[in-house]
């Protein structure tokens, strides 16, 4: 078995529950969607071939017990499930970051899943897949990146109307950089009284200037 891969590398993670955290992330590469704001379109079609074999002998190197698949969008190559179990086995800390359009429910369940609902400002609200947030173990996320005020209001619906089942603390609320600033997101939030987790791409701050490998 194998997956392309776009880049395997040692950072601190930016933005879910465990931001802060040393992390290996393997990039693959793909992606169905084509958001607006997206920061990673190198790994739309760059990559190498890796045996999965191959992939946990590099992310041991780093001796970090805590790994997140992430993309373009892992879910596109149908051995990322696999990997995932395979790095569970080894006894990893294991997240997934997905865009939402797939099914979740074929990845393992200790796996921590990062739900990217797409708001309108990405252009691709209409490929979310919501049946994923009824298929969500606890200790899974959801993520809301925000652009503007309409999609304030459509992360808002949603968690009220799809995420009545989703820990309060687990709902992510993050601004676009350069589109909206942050401190009007904070507003808006506490002006509503919404119980979600405010949250900056940590890793932007630390790196401005770096576009890979964060």
């Amino acid at each position: 078995m194998s997956l392309l891969v776009n880049e395997i590398f040692y950072s601190i993670q930016g933005e879910s529950l465990y931001s802060g955290r040393p992390c290996v992330f393997v990039r693959l590469t793909g992606c169905n969607l084509r958001c607006s704001y997206c920061d990673t379109r190198y790994a739309y079609h760059e990559g190498s071939e890796m045996d999965i074999m191959a992939i946990l002998e590099q992310t041991a190197i780093y001796q970090c017990p805590l790994i997140e698949i992430t993309g373009g969008e892992p879910l596109l190559q149908s051995d990322t499930p696999f990997l995932i179990h395979q790095l569970l086995e080894n006894r990893y800390e294991v997240m997934m970051e997905t865009n939402g359009s797939f099914d979740i429910s074929k990845v393992d369940k200790r796996c921590v899943k990062i739900v990217d609902v797409k708001c309108p400002a990405s252009g691709e609200s209409r490929k979310n897949d919501l049946e994923n947030l009824k298929r969500l173990h606890p200790g899974d996320q959801v993520k809301f990146v925000i652009s503007d005020r309409e999609d304030y209001e459509y992360a808002k619906k949603i968690t009220a109307s799809e995420c009545s089942e989703i820990a309060i603390n687990h709902m992510l609320f993050s601004p676009v950089l350069g589109k909206i600033p942050p401190a009007e997101l904070a507003k808006w939030i506490l002006e509503d009284r919404l119980q979600v987790r405010f949250q900056l791409q940590l890793h932007k701050i630390i790196w401005p200037e770096t576009e890979r490998g964060v």
